[in-house]
């Protein structure tokens, strides 16, 4: 393995039963902006530094059995917002995890799990 290669990012690529249904979720509960939307093919939201793509998927367990987390600044603020929209996954509160970061998850409409967090120190 060379030692000079630096890793840069990482962008999720979850499964969507509906793309335009993808993008619009991630656009009006989570303030991501649309880039992208070709029904049945593929979508690309982006908030921030932060890119979610999502692929065209015909089978609701693939997105069941699929997950990501993404890390945020302000975990508590947007755990707040996501519980107004009522969309906190029921087992996945936000609270103080023994790795060392605070954070909650959400399903999204396709049943992909996206868990937000900061480090706990953060």
């Amino acid at each position: 393995m060379t030692r000079d290669v630096r890793f840069v990012s990482a962008t999720p690529v979850l499964a969507s039963l509906d793309i335009e249904r993808s993008v619009g979720f991630f656009a009006s509960k989570l303030g991501f902006s649309s880039v992208h939307a070709q029904q049945g093919v593929y979508g690309v939201v982006r908030r921030g530094a932060v890119s979610i793509h999502f692929w065209a998927c015909a089978e609701r367990h693939i997105a069941e059995n699929t997950s990501c987390r993404v890390q945020v600044d302000g975990v508590a603020e947007l755990f707040e917002a996501c519980a107004a929209f009522g969309i906190v996954h029921p087992n996945a509160p936000l609270e103080a995890k023994p790795w060392g970061s605070r954070e909650f998850s959400i399903l999204d409409p396709d049943g992909n799990l996206v868990t937000f967090f900061e480090p706990a120190d953060g």
